[in-house]
């Protein structure tokens, strides 16, 4: 697929005047319980969210306020008093004067008046008195605030009314010095300045005139309010970038989930890294290339690279291939793959049960490409920035019927071809009850390095490189860029066979950020993983013989972006699911033989193409 038809595909969240995420404190305090009482427990359900605004409609019914929001709807039981203040009154005591236990969180009662003012305020006033120590700031120094909506006074007469009781106010409405100290918030409808249906954002006129009204509240010093909006998270996320200070929603229990998953649904890139612009003199020739990269992001779909890409300014080093194709990633036994499965249909170029490592159906051994290409003179490396013994890795060098067998994994190593081996989970080797393992693969030629400076240090020969755990820990926790090195480490050393190279790396942890329902795992590991592949294109544009191939063994967590903006680097995303997914996953080349690449195939193909453009048997 070409790239002028692929990456605007890709980028269309891209657009100009995109949100940004500069309301930080943003949390489930400001979100307004609408028409509270019709939760099947009213007050308690959002109480317990940690709602900061909890409407109630009242209505004067033999001298009680009673909660409905039609006069046909009204039960006699369902007073005020039973359903807000005394619950109100009650945690407020038990706090101690505070109605959350966490102190920075605090409440507001919105009473939405649906008789007459006039006949309303006498009873109203009436039934707070018993809460004057909950209510009034005179007597509380954390005070829930009573606010009155709907049929209200006007300003006049605000200050006939205790000094405790604040307004609703509203945009069109010019208010005294006085009277304006009485308004507790201003509130408008959504509809009475834009169309728009909660889906998408608004046109830039519709925002100019939304940013318009809740800009002049703040300059009054208030809060502002929305009413009648939808009740989903792109409509919460927009009220948020408009700077609308209550985010009102039916579902409190929601709003709370979709807060307390913030760090982990929302990211901010605090930089973009400098890429590789590559000068495709030898990208697609027809000429067979000498040796192939081919670098598995694991767990990488097209939302994950969407994701990176607007965190990264907009650009990627994969958004400068060419040649782009799509990969069918089903296993034998289910459309939805594992890694072993995955890795195992690009290792061997036949598909497998899951959790089947480099063996059939049947469990009958599959030859390994990297033993294939051994056959044919060349050498190899297999890198993992997570356990060696993990899946992908594994399906390039061993044969096993479950990919959990960590110690049997190791042992088959013995007998691969595999040049060079980087990653962790150095017990595998060393801890392996056959204790033969280790001193047989000295005896094979190999050297058994811990770290990646002494691998540096090496000038030729077979390595084992067996890294602590730690080295390998996630990116965002100090991991550094040990991806990239052990990749030009690894070319570097196999360059000087005369026969090419055939080296898999493998950015395990993007996998594990999506299974951990986690974005700025997800995108700190993709960026770490970009980063290996410009320094691969920059290899391949020095050597002109090298082929780079680029793609991902599944898409993890089912990952959908609700927003994003390339100008602030931020992305705000969501999850179906903490497994993987049966989606196809992109397939970047870039080099001699690349345009075998585009096209729509099975992830087996990958082996076949390869063989292919090196013009080896099978292929």
């Amino acid at each position: 697929m070409n790239r002028k038809i692929f990456f605007p595909l890709l980028s269309f969240l891209l657009v100009a005047g995109a949100s940004s995420y500069s309301q930080t404190s943003y949390n489930i305090n400001r979100g307004h319980s609408h028409n509270d009482y019709e939760q099947d427990l009213p007050f308690l359900r959002a109480y317990h969210a940690g709602i900061g605004s909890i409407e109630a409609d009242v209505f004067v019914r033999n001298g009680k306020l009673l909660v409905a929001h039609e006069e046909k709807s009204i039960d006699p039981s369902r007073t005020l008093d039973s359903l807000y203040l005394k619950p109100i009154s009650r945690y407020f005591r038990t706090n101690k004067g505070r109605i959350y236990a966490d102190t920075s969180r605090s409440l507001q009662l919105v009473i939405d008046l649906k008789d007459n003012y006039k006949k309303v305020m006498p009873v109203l006033i009436q039934s707070l008195k018993a809460y004057r120590d909950v209510f009034d700031p005179e007597q509380a120094q954390h005070p829930v605030r009573i606010v009155l909506s709907g049929d209200i006074p006007p300003p006049a007469v605000f200050s006939d009314f205790p000094d405790y009781i604040f307004f609703d106010g509203r945009p069109a409405i010019t208010y005294s010095g006085d009277q304006l100290k009485r308004v507790g918030m201003i509130s408008d409808a959504l509809g009475s300045y834009s169309s728009w249906n909660g889906k998408g954002t608004p046109t830039p006129q519709d925002l100019e005139k939304l940013r318009a009204v809740v800009t002049k509240a703040h300059q009054l010093g208030k809060p502002f309010r929305f009413w009648a909006t939808k009740d989903n998270p792109t409509s919460w996320m927009q009220l948020e970038n408009l700077g609308a200070d209550w985010i009102g929603t039916d579902h409190p229990d929601k709003l709370g989930e979709f807060y307390a998953q913030r760090d982990k649904t929302m990211y901010q890139s605090p930089k973009t890294y400098s890429l590789y612009q590559p000068s495709y003199k030898r990208d697609g020739t027809g000429k067979s290339p000498k040796n192939i990269i081919l670098l598995i992001g694991d767990g990488m779909g097209f939302n994950q690279i969407q994701a990176a890409l607007a965190a990264n300014g907009g650009a990627l080093n994969l958004s400068s291939f060419r040649n782009i194709g799509f990969s069918g990633t089903s296993a034998l036994n289910s459309d939805i793959t594992d890694s072993a499965a995955g890795a195992t249909a690009m290792a061997t170029g036949q598909k497998t049960n899951n959790r089947y490592i480099g063996v059939d159906s049947a469990g009958k051994d599959l030859t390994s490409l990297t033993d294939r290409l051994a056959a044919e003179g060349m050498s190899s490396g297999i890198i993992s920035n997570a356990d060696i013994t993990d899946a992908t890795p594994a399906a390039f060098y061993a044969h096993r019927p479950e990919r959990s067998m960590s110690f049997d994994i190791a042992r088959d190593f013995l007998n691969s071809k595999v040049d060079i081996l980087i990653g962790s989970n150095r017990k595998s080797f060393t801890d392996n009850p056959d204790k033969t393992l280790v001193p047989s693969l000295k005896k094979k030629g190999y050297s058994l390095l811990t770290s990646l400076d002494a691998l540096k240090a090496a000038e030729s020969g077979r390595h084992l490189v067996l890294l602590d755990d730690s080295v390998c820990r996630p990116v965002k926790d100090g991991r550094g860029d040990m991806l990239s090195t052990a990749l030009t480490e690894s070319v570097r050393l196999l360059s000087k066979g005369k026969g090419g190279f055939f080296i898999m790396a493998e950015g395990a942890q993007i996998d594990y950020g999506g299974h951990a329902n986690d974005l700025p795992y997800v995108i700190t590991e993709l960026h770490d993983f970009d980063r290996m592949v410009g320094e691969a294109l920059s290899f391949a544009d020095k050597d002109g013989e090298t082929l780079v191939v680029v793609t991902a063994d599944h898409e993890t967590g089912g990952l959908s972006l609700l927003d994003a903006s390339a100008a602030n680097r931020s992305v705000r995303g969501t999850f179906s699911t903490d497994d993987h997914t049966g989606v196809m996953v992109p397939v970047f080349a870039y080099g001699p033989g690349a345009r075998e690449f585009t096209g729509v195939y099975p992830n087996s193909d990958i082996y076949h193409k390869i063989l292919k453009v090196l013009k080896k048997k099978g292929g």
